[in-house]
């Protein structure tokens, strides 16, 4: 066990849970009207389709079945005794990290050649989306070089990540494994480390009670399609009804 194992496997985890604590509650308190994906979603739905939906539904499972192996890993163990339950498992978590990596590459080249979503972009932005890309690449190539994760996720990764939660780290395990895997886990430090300092922070205010809010019905009286061309510059001025 050399200082740098203890750097990255000991003092980051701390140094980001602490940095996504006292950054997201200072940020909510200070800037919580801002708290913002800075989207323009509702001017080019058409468009975003394939960046976002293919993203948004492929992080959602990978993130949940990273958490399920954490908070639960005996349980999965169990299903993973079964070779064929396993498999699917495999296949599945695969397919929807490809769903993942699709739909982030659409979205970071819409960020890069999109005018309007251009003048909202900051150099975090850009760092972030870089950032979760090469997690989603790194995710993949242990997913094909290092297969079954699942169950040496629960077995090795999810008893360091709890004796840490336990203030008695143990990096016996993670200090052992291929700098593929350690990669891929210091990438997810660095992710909760900037969390509070990118949009998505907005991830914390989802507007989830919209699920059970009645329709809204919205009345046009501007030409749509000249509002949702991208190439439509900006006004200061409010549009004019036709």
């Amino acid at each position: 066990m050399n200082l740098s194992n203890i750097f990255l496997f000991v003092g980051l985890p701390y140094a980001a849970l602490l940095l996504f604590v006292v950054g997201t509650t200072q940020r909510y308190r200070n800037k919580g009207f801002k708290v913002s994906s800075l989207s323009s979603q509702f001017l080019e739905g058409k468009s975003l389709f394939w960046g976002t939906v293919p993203f948004h539904f492929g992080i959602l499972v990978v993130a949940g079945g990273h958490l399920t192996a954490f908070l639960i890993p005996r349980a999965v163990l169990a299903w993973n005794g079964d070779p064929l339950r396993l498999m699917i498992l495999q296949i599945t978590a695969f397919s929807f990290g490809l769903s993942t990596l699709v739909g982030l590459i659409a979205l970071l080249a819409r960020r890069l050649t999109n005018t309007r979503v251009k003048m909202v972009t900051t150099r975090m932005d850009l760092f972030l989306e870089v950032l979760l890309l090469a997690q989603v690449v790194l995710g993949l190539w242990v997913a094909l070089g290092y297969r079954w994760g699942s169950s040496w996720f629960a077995a090795d990764l999810s008893p360091y990540l709890w004796s840490l939660f336990k203030a008695d780290p143990n990096i016996t395990a993670v200090a052992a494994m291929p700098l593929p895997i350690q990669l891929h886990i210091i990438g997810a430090f660095l992710i909760v480390a900037i969390f509070p300092f990118t949009r998505l922070v907005h991830l914390l205010v989802a507007p989830l009670h919209y699920l059970n809010r009645p329709y809204q019905r919205v009345m046009w009286n501007w030409d749509r399609r000249a509002i949702r061309d991208p190439a439509t510059p900006w006004s200061k001025t409010r549009p004019k009804n036709n």
